[in-house]
């Protein structure tokens, strides 16, 4: 077995020492917050005692031959981030936590994953820093890839220590630190619908708002309205929310799902496209009102079914900065992974995760929220300006991200507004065509006549409609 400590907290705090690999697999999820699964963890240590530092967590690739890469950029993103935080880590830590499909071969999963917790290995010596343990977690037991000792480590593995019964479990209880569940619990909470009524009403609602709402987004008048009514659909929605009696999370995902129409839910989740009404309602992140923005978040975050799956990156923002602002970080990383998923170039995602990862206090962001809600400054539903819609200036949101990132070398990101509908609802949306204006075939040897250059607002309307393409709006 290979023996070593980690300290859980810094110099002043109480510590708990850890030693070999029974420890370090149960201390997991508490430095997590919740279990992971079918995902890779990276967490790096300092010092000679080797003190926690920076994690990092992915989902364990389905295709081996991805594992190169993947082991190859983890390593060199939990370095480098290290380093620009705590210093260069003296070395790492790895989990590989997977089941097996039928819950009785977490053996051969081990074995599976072996070359991946090889190249892992390899990439982090490449860096010159050592991998001083790499465990496989798989149906309640651990092997350990580094021990060749059969006497502690067997091929069997070793069962894990049951929930709640070890020293780790006593001291994180003190300390008011609490494990969610497991990461598919956290995520069950925030992935869109699966019952097939209940899909099927949400699509038509979305179906029905769509291409009424399109023109209005491309014209100016009409789009301040859109935020103003979004907003204040959503405050009152908010309010039905803070209503309710609470309940266990399951009971509350329930009942918030109950209290909000499938109407109501698409006008607010395509009202939420537009970056700017996103930026006002991202105001709601401190005090009693942010549970129920959280809740509400949640709420639309699930109710984004079938092709407007790409439009829960909006919800699914907001949920992760809400609880990022409220000290939630497991949380925050698990909502902000997902709006990823469902949009990997949604801007204000990726500076939050990696403002969250990287461990930046979320106070900048907060403050410039506060100064742009202020009374004085702006009312909820007051004229937002001219429209965005096309542009590339950021936000006061991402603004701020930016700036508290600037001196960590964070790279900046353009952003983009408004989202395209799905095909069908495109071709709902367009304009009749004048009478008179049906299109003719041109004649052989005709010339065809030169239509005027398109000003910006008819370039525009075609770049939305364009939903794939390279010209496609992303926040």
């Amino acid at each position: 077995m290979n023996k070593h400590h980690e300290s859980t907290g810094p110099a002043g705090e109480q510590q708990i020492t850890l030693r070999g690999p029974a420890d370090l697999a149960d201390a997991l999820p508490y430095l997590m917050g919740f279990y992971p699964n079918d995902s890779v963890v990276m967490v790096a240590l300092h010092g000679g005692q080797g003190r926690f530092g920076g994690r990092l967590r992915i989902g364990i690739p389905q295709a081996p031959g991805e594992w190169g890469q993947v082991a190859d950029e983890l390593a060199q993103c939990l370095v480098s981030g290290s380093e620009r935080r705590e210093g260069r880590p003296d070395a790492m830590v790895i989990f590989l936590c997977q089941d097996s499909p039928d819950g009785a071969s977490g053996r051969q999963t081990m074995e599976r994953l072996r070359p991946f917790a090889q190249r892992l290995r390899t990439a982090c010596g490449a860096l010159d820093v050592p991998v001083l343990e790499a465990l496989c977690l798989s149906d309640g037991r651990y092997w350990s890839y580094c021990c060749p000792d059969p006497r502690c480590c067997p091929e069997q593995g070793n069962p894990l220590a049951m929930p709640g019964t070890t020293v780790m479990a006593a001291a994180a209880t003190y300390a008011g630190i609490h494990v969610r569940g497991t990461l598919r619990d956290m995520e069950a909470r925030l992935q869109p619908w699966r019952t097939p009524a209940a899909v099927r009403a949400q699509e038509r609602a979305l179906d029905t708002a769509g291409p009424a709402l399109l023109p209005r987004l491309l014209d100016e008048r009409a789009r301040r309205e859109v935020a103003t009514e979004t907003l204040r659909l959503a405050r009152r929605l908010m309010d039905r929310i803070e209503d309710a009696q609470p309940a266990p999370p399951a009971l509350s995902d329930a009942g918030d799902d109950q209290l909000i129409g499938s109407d109501e839910a698409a006008a607010v989740i395509l009202g939420l496209q537009d970056r700017e009404t996103r930026d006002r309602a991202a105001a709601w992140m401190e005090g009693p009102e942010a549970q129920s923005a959280l809740r509400l978040w949640r709420t639309l975050a699930r109710r984004c079914v079938g092709p407007y799956g790409e439009h829960a990156a909006a919800p699914l923002t907001l949920a992760g900065w809400v609880s990022w602002s409220t000290g939630d970080e497991p949380g925050a990383r698990v909502a902000l992974s997902l709006a990823l998923r469902a949009d990997p170039h949604y801007t204000f995602a990726q500076l939050l995760h990696r403002a969250c990862n990287e461990g930046l206090d979320p106070e900048a962001l907060r403050r410039c929220l506060r100064e742009a809600a202020d009374p004085d400054a702006e009312q909820p539903g007051a004229d937002p300006g001219p429209p965005r819609v096309g542009t590339e200036q950021p936000g006061a949101d991402t603004k701020a991200v930016q700036g508290a990132g600037a001196d960590r070398g964070a790279t900046p990101l353009h952003v983009r507004t408004v989202r395209p509908l799905p095909e069908r609802e495109r071709r709902r949306a367009r304009a009749p065509r004048p009478p008179g204006a049906e299109r003719r075939k041109a004649s052989p040897g005709s010339t065809r006549p030169r239509l005027p250059a398109a000003g910006p607002r008819a370039r525009e309307a075609r770049r939305y409609g364009r939903r794939g393409s390279r010209a496609r709006r992303h926040d």
